[in-house]
């Protein structure tokens, strides 16, 4: 589904991501650990095309074809961080704000949002400001606006880290059946070998910019 070839990519002149070449199947897991300061971030940013490299090239390719176009390409893909930056409005509204963006029909974006909403048990905070859950709550809340979008590509950037233990393995739980109905192609980042055996079917480890193809210590649940 993605293929990254000879990627460079460089800050402050000091080379931060080198990668010569990985595969990334289509219904793949894919975990990626590492110390701070790895890389994991940066890899995350160009696979969202948030990040130019100074050299290489990652391909992507939908089940409608190849896809070079940056927008298209976004189009195909959802992002949920460590933070979910919900907006002022309600969780119905943050959940269908792409939707809405994507200029679906009203009645479209109804059906899928609240199917969304059930899926991942906050049917009953659709009408409550977003910006007044819990954290829990509100990463819920973004994980539904991810999956609502019905991506080919899911990019997790530590998206636990910030919960507590009991938060933390529930929705890791509702994280793995979702993406064992769905089969959604992802990439996550994660400092926790719980989550990756729990959710992961391959694991990489980043130090220094450059990839492995195991963590140390870490197998992934299949």
């Amino acid at each position: 589904m993605i293929e990254i070839q000879d990627l460079l990519v460089r800050r402050d002149g000091r080379p931060v991501l080198a990668i010569d070449h990985l595969r990334i199947e289509r219904g793949d897991v894919l975990a990626v650990l590492g110390p701070n300061g790895a890389g994991k971030t940066t890899l995350l940013l160009v696979l969202a095309r948030l990040l130019k490299p100074e050299r290489g090239s990652v391909h992507f390719r939908s089940q409608a074809g190849p896809i070079e176009n940056d927008l298209d390409y976004r189009r195909r893909l959802s992002v949920v961080l460590q933070e979910p930056l919900l907006l002022d409005r309600s969780v119905f509204d943050n959940v269908a704000a792409g939707l809405r963006f994507r200029h679906l029909t009203e009645g479209e974006v109804r059906e899928r949002s609240a199917a969304w909403l059930e899926k991942l048990g906050i049917a009953h905070l659709r009408g409550r400001p977003g910006l007044s859950l819990s954290g829990g709550e509100a990463q819920r809340v973004a994980l539904a606006r991810a999956f609502v979008l019905e991506p080919e590509l899911l990019l997790l950037d530590e998206p636990f880290a910030s919960l507590d233990a009991v938060a933390r393995q529930a929705l890791a739980d509702e994280l793995r059946r979702l993406l064992a109905e769905t089969r959604t192609t992802t990439v996550f980042i994660t400092h926790d070998p719980v989550e990756v055996r729990q959710l992961a079917t391959r694991t990489l480890w980043l130090e220094d910019g450059h990839l492995t193809d195991c963590a140390p210590g870490v197998e992934p649940l299949s």
